[in-house]
């Protein structure tokens, strides 16, 4: 059983329709992922999950409970957003207490309660700060803290990571994830960031235009690109017309064909291959980017007159490699014969 359930689901703010027909499902305990670039619509529906929107249409159903046109404070929500939304002449305590005071709870149920979570957030020692007084990452612990004390019966996290710095940000994410694994808490995480939802997320909904165009496990999504769109947004794929594929491989196709950049070898003299790799394409370096354990080239593929008559000298292609050692450096204007994966090609709309 389904224990979230958006049906039909439909936002217009005056003229201009949000999203139309969204469907989704989420399981018990899931860490699902609403992904897109600005404006696609996803932190609208994750408002209107919340009950913080009203929408025009469709329901939302938690386990069982059609909970459309309930009151947010009714829902059993919690919530976190971007902007912290501290109360700042409160402290660490209180920010995380207020909702427990909300409902009443004693004295002694609080101190325990709250005392729980801030372990559980690492803010031991900090209960007394404002948060004026406290990093960006400490902040956004104190806005978790103070939706996981509420034991929601669902979180949602509106883009929470995106003010931080790169470091923070990555750890805060790895802490959130076990968080939510330990206290098996449905969540539904908004990103327009692709390494966030890849590395956190049970399932991923990606939206454009206010749309789910695919959803799948990480790996689903980005392995098997349905379209261009999704191809193109998930990382760097190369993306390849018709004519190119047949050029360069002798394959027909209708749409465009999609290779990940680590899928592109760089040919090895006296190494065997199988099959499913490609006969060599001839290729020059054009540039280099050291992305840490990967570097990134910039390849042209090159026309040969007796292999590769028909191939475009324009092409560009990106590669991969984990970066082993400089000397398997290729500076600029080196000449490679490239292999392909062909296992790891995608037809994408």
């Amino acid at each position: 059983m389904n224990y979230v359930e958006v049906s039909n689901l439909s936002k217009r703010f005056g003229q201009n329709t949000v999203f139309e027909g969204i469907n989704l499902t989420i399981k018990q305990g899931e860490f699902v992922t609403l992904l897109g670039p600005s404006g696609c619509g996803k932190s609208t529906l994750l408002r209107c999950i919340a009950g913080l929107n009203d929408v025009d249409n469709g329901n939302v159903i938690v386990k069982g409970e059609d909970i459309t046109h309930a009151a947010p404070q009714t829902r059993g929500i919690g919530m976190v957003f971007q902007s912290y939304a501290l109360f700042p002449n409160m402290t660490v305590w209180d920010n995380i207490a207020f909702g427990l005071k909300m409902q009443k709870v004693s004295a002694a149920d609080l101190k325990q309660q709250v005392g729980k979570v801030i372990e559980l957030v690492e803010l031991n020692g900090r209960e007394q700060y404002y948060p004026h007084q406290l990093s960006g990452g400490q902040r956004q612990r104190v806005a978790l803290a103070r939706a996981l004390v509420v034991k929601p019966r669902i979180l949602l996290l509106d883009e929470p990571l995106s003010a931080l710095d790169a470091r923070i940000r990555k750890h805060l994410r790895e802490q959130i994830r076990t968080i939510q694994k330990e206290m098996n808490l449905t969540t539904i995480f908004v990103t327009h960031d692709q390494e966030e939802a890849l590395t956190m997320s049970d399932r991923i909904f990606l939206m454009n235009k206010g749309e789910i165009v695919q959803s799948g496990t990480a790996e689903e999504i980005y392995t098997q690109p349905a379209s261009e769109f999704v191809a193109s947004f998930m990382g760097n794929y190369n993306l390849l017309g018709a004519k190119q594929v047949h050029d360069i491989f002798g394959m027909s196709i209708n749409g465009k064909l999609a290779i990940r950049p680590e899928s592109i070898y760089v040919r090895e003299a006296g190494r065997q291959y199988g099959e499913h790799i490609s006969a060599p394409v001839l290729a020059n370096v054009v540039s280099h980017q050291l992305l840490g354990n990967v570097i990134r080239y910039q390849v042209v593929l090159s026309q040969d007159e007796t292999q590769q008559p028909n191939v475009a000298p324009t092409q560009n292609i990106i590669v991969d490699m984990l970066n082993r050692s400089s000397e398997r450096l290729f500076e600029q204007g080196t000449k490679l014969e490239l292999m392909f994966n062909k296992n790891e090609m995608q037809e994408v709309a």
